[in-house]
């Protein structure tokens, strides 16, 4: 894991603590998805359940009468990306076969956008208003996958563009400068945002990140991701390809989150 903060991502093999979380995780899980009150977390005409808060785990990560979460990437993550924090309930994301379809009033270059760049993002950077403009609302310290479901590598991966998050680092330091750090998350970083995807789909390799339950990955808060179109052939288990995303708050605020000195 000496390369995380070289490649902005890693991944953690399988252990026996994360596989019994998973296991128990994956449960509740199945129940949220079948839950009538989260039909409308279902977008992308079926293929893609959101899933956001979905899982009913508590602020140390226990899932019903589980054990805290606990594994190599939590000590990976407590050494190196802040402390270990409070957790909020993870998104559980599941794709299916077929996925992506267009997203309810998704426009056509959106939906190019899913397509061709799998919806490539940075966390915390939210869209607000018409015309839509960006900003740094969600600071997490990071984004911790666990996979739930055996699912294959081109079941609609998860997608990172290695040493990316240097590129957007350097560009919210630009965006951010001269501003009081009370104010950062009122400043409009649109342009410089999306200046700054480009260059890192033309500078940086982009990989798939794929793991099996009991694996976990640690992508760096600032790294630029997606979710890749589910390959043809590609199969996974009756639960589609289901993982749970950890993205807790980073307490140092929007600052920090953007390394300003």
């Amino acid at each position: 894991m000496t390369r995380f903060f070289d490649r902005g991502w890693g991944a953690f093999p399988p252990e026996r603590v994360v596989r019994e979380w998973a296991q128990h995780a994956l449960k509740y899980a199945r129940r949220a998805v079948a839950a009538p009150e989260n039909s409308h977390l279902l977008q992308c005409d079926g293929t893609w359940f959101v899933g956001l808060d979905a899982l009913e785990n508590d602020a140390v990560g226990r899932v019903g009468d589980s054990p805290p979460l606990a594994g190599r990437a939590v000590d990976f993550a407590t050494r190196h990306c802040g402390g270990w924090p409070t957790l909020h309930r993870a998104q559980i994301s599941v794709t299916y076969p077929g996925y992506p379809r267009a997203r309810a009033g998704e426009s056509a270059a959106a939906f190019r956008y899913r397509v061709d760049r799998d919806a490539a993002h940075v966390d915390g950077i939210i869209g607000l208003g018409t015309p839509k403009r960006r900003f740094v609302k969600e600071p997490h310290a990071f984004v911790l996958g666990l996979p739930l479901s055996q699912a294959d590598v081109g079941a609609a991966p998860l997608v990172v563009w290695e040493g990316s998050h240097k590129i957007i680092q350097a560009a919210m330091q630009r965006a951010f400068e001269g501003y009081a750090e009370a104010d950062l998350s009122d400043v409009d970083v649109t342009e410089i945002y999306q200046n700054a995807r480009r260059e890192a789909f033309e500078r940086c390799a982009r990989v798939q990140v794929h793991g099996e339950p009991g694996s976990a990955y640690l992508i760096h808060r600032l790294a630029l991701h997606g979710v890749a179109p589910w390959a043809a052939g590609a199969t996974a288990s009756a639960d589609g390809r289901m993982i749970a995303y950890f993205r807790p708050e980073l307490v140092g605020g929007v600052a920090q989150w953007a390394h300003l000195p």
